[in-house]
């Protein structure tokens, strides 16, 4: 990849990113094109610099601050056309270790929240639109289980929505392309989206339900297990508990599809 990669993901980001935000629901705060005031205070005091409003951050930053914590944490100038921008504005949105597990779990390897050797090397023998699709399934199965999702959701899906569709059509997909970006910030989205603030939310009663409480307690137990993994060596029974685990969310997400494939057919 190269610099203009960087530039035009940048761009990208930002737009969904917007300007400046203090919303009460938003547990991050102040905010400036996606920037908390807590990481801009972080950044100027690492640099020398007193601190100052993020309302006041100079472009040149913001640039340089999104490379160095998202762009270069996720190693997206070692990813394909298309992957890169996805994995770079989910990394955004929840934290590079969130968006490089989800990367990891579409590519089917070991899940530590870490774009290695091993997870680079992975990548030979997937299509990059295919991994676009699991990585942006995962990231908004995990988006809908978060508390605040009755506030932002809205605005998140659609980033989400649009995310995808630009990245397949980076990586040569055939099929919808989303349209070009448009320049206008999109305040619904600009909220952090932490798997840390992850709750089970309620759910409408009917099979539309079910079908997101299975997919959303399936997104649950696959964090709580990425954590339990590396304890699970510790002790015998943490193995058991990590297994058990596993188990669950395989039979919910199952639960989940066939509820869907049902709730289809009643539909026609």
């Amino acid at each position: 990849m190269t610099a203009s990669s960087f530039d035009e993901a940048l761009r990208r980001v930002l737009v969904h990113e917007g300007g400046y935000a203090d919303h009460p629901a938003d547990p991050g705060g102040a905010t400036m094109q996606g920037i908390t005031q807590r990481v801009y205070d972080g950044w100027r005091r690492r640099h020398g610099q007193p601190v100052r409003s993020v309302r006041r951050i100079a472009p040149d930053e913001v640039a340089a601050l999104y490379r160095r914590q998202y762009w270069d944490a996720v190693r997206a100038d070692d990813l394909p056309a298309g992957l890169d921008y996805a994995l770079f504005d989910a990394a955004v949105n929840s934290g590079p270790a969130q968006a490089a597990k989800w990367l990891q779990r579409a590519l089917k390897v070991t899940v530590d929240g870490q774009v290695g050797e091993a997870t680079l090397a992975a990548l030979d023998g997937h299509a990059p639109e295919a991994l676009v699709d699991g990585l942006c399934e995962r990231r908004l199965a995990m988006l809908r289980s978060l508390r605040t999702f009755p506030t932002f959701g809205a605005g998140w899906t659609r980033r989400v929505t649009d995310v995808r569709a630009t990245a397949r059509r980076m990586a040569g997909a055939a099929g919808p392309m989303a349209a070009d970006v448009q320049e206008r910030p999109d305040g619904d989205g600009a909220a952090r989206a932490r798997p840390a603030d992850t709750r089970l939310s309620r759910t409408p009663e009917g099979a539309g339900g079910l079908i997101s409480g299975a997919g959303v307690l399936g997104a649950v137990i696959a964090e709580q297990a990425d954590r339990l993994a590396p304890l699970a060596a510790l002790a015998e029974p943490l193995k058991w508990l990590f297994a058990a685990l596993m188990l669950a969310g395989v039979v919910l997400t199952l639960r989940g599809a066939l509820a869907r494939i049902g709730a289809g057919e009643v539909a026609r």
